[in-house]
């Protein structure tokens, strides 16, 4: 069912809260304050069924000034306005005021109701105010609205503006259902036997009693204990209706109004947004930059910063882009509208949209190139809004999820765009598991400084096979995910570049090679232990003998032991190779002859001192060639039967 919320506007005493009165039977004003006062000081709710059984919300504004806050919470849910003028006092201040808040917003269908007729005893007064504000709209959205003339006492008109709603109501455009439930509190309360009670105009998406939710930007994790639409009990909710939730678990002092109830991970918290601002005509002064202003989206006010990108001041009418800093975080998303008062005198200045909702802090130079890229953010397709976003993560990478909420691209639209990005290789999926992307230039951009860092590797230690995988991602310029690096290595790989040697990786074009003074010490190394045998020297006995440095004498140890020419038995313990093979074949010969050998027989057999038969021994058991058996060594049952 098409679900569709009024709110009305208008100067105080203008009667509008009379006329939801007269209208629905409904009195808005709940709080003894406005019994008494007689004036609409919180946001009231009613309802309206139409004739084809549409049941209409309604929310009723304040009209004084001082509580224009409160006007702007409520009328950032609505779909249409009813601009309420009393006919024996006109266009006034605050008439001025709601409609420019109106049209900041968005608003973009509504009528005029002429209230109170019945206290004008002459019906030309009556057509020259209707003609004045025939005049007063003139390019705005309501321009061409009908204008119904009403008495909340007598009933005169009310059967008239049902009718003017009735036609107006199918106009007004659907409301998203895809994506994330989203909805901002205007009201917090507790009922007693139930507890915490919020509500609001679900703004997108759907929600189910038993549904996980979070509050956000205090990330409050709860869950929807009951629903109510319009003081009913219903089983789930829709966009655009006014809905009350009972949250499960949560104190009524940890929530207040201006935050968001939406589904887990819908949203991201920032101090920070990028904005569209364009300042009404009829503001007193200019714009000037890293002015305090209040701003305000949603059902919240906060205080922020305002830091013009590409100008000092803005004059009013002009348009321009901006980075509102706030005074505590939100959490909104692209295309939000909001509205911008001035701190004091407190006046309306103009607003906008939100563009990006979690940008980063743009500074001295970067500001004016901010401002090129926040016009793509405002005018582009999902698939290059999307693109962009994949760009500004940077080598970071960003997941599905994320993208989502920062571009605001959710269900068929984002999957449409995300499958155009893939196929024509404009994103790239290097995580599956977790769906995280990358932009394809800085994947190439990636790949070229691994390269590169693999080059100065190789230059600095020749000798060595390879670079160690861990350290690779140490030595790249910024913080990058590990499975993006093993993405990158892996593509790496497959062009032919590197190559992976278990824990080495190396360009592919890289061979150790010894130059003319390494190789004497090679020589001189390779001789030491092999006419050792099975008695060798520890290597920093072999070093002190050679020529050269000690570097040079580790990289060559290095490559020696990576060609297999030496073997590692123990720390700083290592036999030439063909001494190890030889021993290797009497042990066997040994053990397949006798079955099992003692300490004291293998001491015998290599006619070595024991500092050199027990690390001999537990290498062959780490070679899984022998078994440790009590005191002797047998063959395992692979090299027996082999």
């Amino acid at each position: 069912m098409h679900q569709v919320v009024l709110g009305t506007a208008g100067h105080i005493d203008h009667g509008k809260t009379s006329l939801i009165r007269a209208l629905t039977g409904i009195d808005t004003d709940r709080l003894k304050e406005e019994k008494r006062r007689g004036i609409t000081i919180e946001l009231g709710f009613a309802h309206l069924d139409l004739p084809d059984g549409t049941r209409l919300g309604i929310v009723d504004v304040p009209g004084h000034e001082r509580f224009v806050k409160h006007m702007v919470a409520g009328a950032s849910g609505i779909d249409l306005v009813a601009l309420v003028i009393a006919a024996d006092e006109g266009v006034m201040p605050q008439t001025r005021e709601h409609l420019e808040i109106c049209q900041l917003l968005r608003v973009k269908k509504g009528l005029v109701v002429l209230t109170k007729i019945d206290l004008v005893d002459d019906p030309e007064w009556v057509d020259m105010v209707e003609e004045d504000v025939r005049d007063f709209l003139q390019g705005t959205f309501l321009e061409n609205a009908p204008i119904v003339r009403v008495s909340a006492v007598t009933g005169e008109g009310l059967d008239i503006l049902k009718q003017r709603l009735f036609e107006i109501v199918p106009k007004v455009p659907a409301r998203n259902t895809s994506g994330p439930f989203r909805m901002c509190i205007d009201r917090v309360f507790t009922m007693k036997g139930f507890g915490t009670v919020v509500t609001g105009t679900s703004l997108s998406g759907k929600v189910r009693v038993g549904d996980l939710v979070t509050v956000y930007p205090s990330r409050i994790d709860t869950k929807v204990r009951g629903l109510q639409v319009h003081n009913q009990e219903v089983e789930e909710a829709f966009p655009g209706q006014r809905t009350a939730i009972n949250l499960q678990g949560v104190e009524r002092d940890a929530l207040q109004r201006g935050e968001v109830v939406a589904s887990p991970d819908s949203l991201l918290s920032s101090y920070m947004l990028d904005v569209s601002l364009e300042l009404l005509p009829e503001a007193p002064q200019p714009l000037k930059d890293r002015q305090k202003i209040r701003f305000h989206t949603g059902t919240t006010e906060t205080v922020a910063t305002l830091v013009l990108l590409d100008r000092d001041q803005l004059t009013p009418g002009d348009k321009a882009y901006a980075q509102v800093r706030l005074d505590r975080p939100l959490a909104v998303l692209r295309g939000d509208r909001y509205v911008l008062r001035s701190y004091s005198p407190i006046r309306t200045l103009g607003g906008g949209a939100v563009l990006h909702p979690v940008p980063k802090k743009h500074k001295g130079k970067d500001k004016p190139l901010a401002a090129q890229a926040l016009k793509v953010l405002e005018t582009a397709d999902a698939a290059t809004v999307l693109q962009w976003h994949l760009r500004d993560a940077g080598w970071l990478g960003i997941s599905e999820k994320e993208l989502q909420i920062r571009a605001n691209v959710f269900g068929k639209s984002f999957s449409d765009a995300q499958e155009m990005l893939l196929s024509r290789k404009k994103a790239i999926l290097y995580d599956r598991e977790n769906r995280r992307f990358i932009d394809p230039e800085f994947l190439a951009a990636l790949q070229d400084n691994v390269t590169a860092i693999l080059e100065t590797y190789h230059a600095k230690n020749p000798l060595k096979p390879g670079m160690p995988r861990e350290e690779i991602s140490a030595q790249i310029e910024r913080p990058v995910d590990p499975k993006l690096l093993h993405h990158v290595l892996r593509r790496l790989t497959e062009e032919g570049r590197v190559v992976l040697d278990k824990e080495w990786v190396r360009l592919s074009s890289h061979k150790a090679d010894l130059s003319a003074d390494v190789k004497a010490i090679q020589e001189q190394m390779e001789k030491a232990y092999k006419e050792a045998g099975l008695q060798p020297p520890f290597f920093k006995d072999v070093s002190a003998k050679l020529s050269g440095t000690a570097r040079q004498h580790k990289d060559v140890l290095d490559w020696m032991l990576n060609q297999g020419r030496l073997i590692k038995v123990k720390e700083d313990l290592f036999f030439h190779a063909q001494a190890i093979a030889a021993l290797q074949e009497k042990l066997v010969t040994f053990l397949q002859r006798h079955g099992e050998i003692s300490a004291a027989q293998f001491k015998e057999m290599t006619q070595a001192s024991r500092k050199y038969t027990i690390p001999l021994l537990e290498y062959f058991d780490g070679q899984k060639l022998t078994i440790r058996i009590g005191d002797v060594r047998r063959l395992r049952e692979t090299k027996a039967a082999g």
